[in-house]
């Protein structure tokens, strides 16, 4: 098949609005609380309701781009981020927010699951590790922007002069004075309608998918879930985005708490610098995966990130401000890694066993509760605490993973022989 470099630009633009969508809630748990009067506990239920339509939508959303394609299943899934966005945006209440968070992360769960096979079939077989990677530099890029667009929205409402004309103007029209972070929700509407337009006028081209990408039948998955293997990765990936979503949701408000610092400019930035970190990361990781086994690579990010973690939750201020984004640059080979070897460790049934593993991105739901609720039993220092237990179950992976197929790596030791017996 022809690549077709339109529609892997429009891929690559979805791979940046979903981060755009998905990772702002962090930035924003610190005026959540405050302008909705909030325990720690309520506010995760914000996160949980996002990230739970991982856990509901990723199979069904998987059934649907089988039945009736992946363009009509974007449209639908921008249609549903649309309405999220809005209803929030003109009813902004805690019920409402939760409600809008789960719809938007219905929607992002369908494009997640469409846009893959879509990826592989535009781009070509033979680019699609490469596209992959790329669809990940836009997706840091997005989560790196993201905060740095709350902090411009939220300071620059505030000002008279800067508000009076532009985009700035009309928010400042429509948006509530006292809730000024309520116009990303404005953004996020926008942003979404402008998807719908553009996905329903292109054109998709037809993808054809392989026996082993097919969402396979509820049997299937039933059979693959009595695999102990397959329960273990799982886990795994619960683990990462549980840890990943338990940070960042947590960074600002934790240096608002512990450290004083203003959340809509030291918070927000550190969280963008958070993601930024991780994107850097991607590009080392990829480079030391042509050199290293993948699971020695995941036990020494992972044990970077525990000791990362470890000064951000009892350094001081300035250690914090640097340590949170380090936890970011360690984690951001777990995704890749752990996902690959599940893969390498079935030799059948890829495309449910997929299904399942990105259900498990429900982690990113069920961690930040945990450690909002024990935030309010002893204290969010001590609620964090919890991400030792996920950081070290993805760390024993490193140990026990017996992956069919390891990652191809360059021998540089066999080369320098080889290079002398030329000589």
């Amino acid at each position: 098949m022809q690549r077709n470099l339109f529609i892997v630009g429009l891929i690559l633009l979805i791979f940046f609005v979903i981060s755009f969508l998905t990772n702002i809630i962090g930035p924003l748990v610190p005026e959540i609380i405050e302008d909705f009067d909030l325990s720690l506990t309520l506010v995760a239920v914000l996160p949980f309701a996002f990230f739970i339509a991982y856990g509901v939508m990723s199979i069904p959303s998987g059934l649907l781009v089988e039945r009736i394609g992946e363009k009509k299943t974007m449209v639908g899934a921008f249609g549903v981020a649309f309405v999220g966005a809005l209803v929030f945006a003109l009813f902004p209440n805690y019920l409402v927010a939760v409600v809008s968070l789960f719809l938007i992360g219905s929607g992002m769960a369908a494009l997640q699951v469409a846009i893959n096979p879509l990826l592989r079939a535009a781009g070509g077989e033979e680019h699609f590790a490469f596209n992959s990677v790329l669809g990940q530099l836009f997706f840091g890029l997005a989560s790196f922007l993201s905060p740095l667009v709350y902090s411009y929205l939220v300071l620059n409402l505030a000002d008279p002069v800067a508000s009076s004309g532009g985009i700035l103007g009309f928010l400042s029209d429509i948006v509530p004075s006292e809730l000024p972070w309520i116009s990303l929700y404005w953004i996020f509407a926008l942003v979404s309608a402008v998807m719908v337009v553009i996905i329903a006028g292109s054109r998709f081209p037809a993808v054809e998918r392989k026996v082993d990408e097919q969402v396979g039948a509820l049997a299937t998955h039933l059979k693959l879930l009595k695999n102990p293997i397959v329960v273990l990765y799982f886990l795994a990936i619960f683990a990462y985005v549980g840890t990943e979503q338990g940070v960042a949701n947590w960074i600002s408000e934790f240096l608002s708490s512990y450290h004083g610092y203003d959340p809509q400019t030291v918070g927000a930035r550190t969280v963008s610098f958070f993601w930024g970190a991780m994107t850097a990361g991607t590009l080392l990781g990829l480079l030391m995966l042509k050199f290293i086994d993948s699971r020695r690579v995941l036990i020494w990010f992972t044990l970077g990130a525990i000791v990362a973690l470890t000064a951000g939750l009892f350094g001081s201020g300035a250690m914090a401000l640097v340590a949170f984004p380090a936890v970011g640059f360690f984690a951001s080979v777990m995704w890749s890694i752990v996902f690959s070897l599940a893969l390498n460790s079935m030799d059948q049934h890829h495309g449910s066993f997929s299904g399942i593993l990105v259900t498990g991105i429900v982690g990113g739901a069920v961690v930040p509760l945990i450690v909002g609720w024990l935030g309010d039993l002893a204290g969010l220092r001590y609620g964090m605490i919890f991400l030792y237990a996920t950081l070290g179950y993805i760390l024993s992976v490193g140990f026990w993973a017996k992956p069919l197929v390891t990652n191809k790596t360059i021998d540089l030791s066999r080369k320098k022989i080889t290079r002398k017996a030329n000589l």
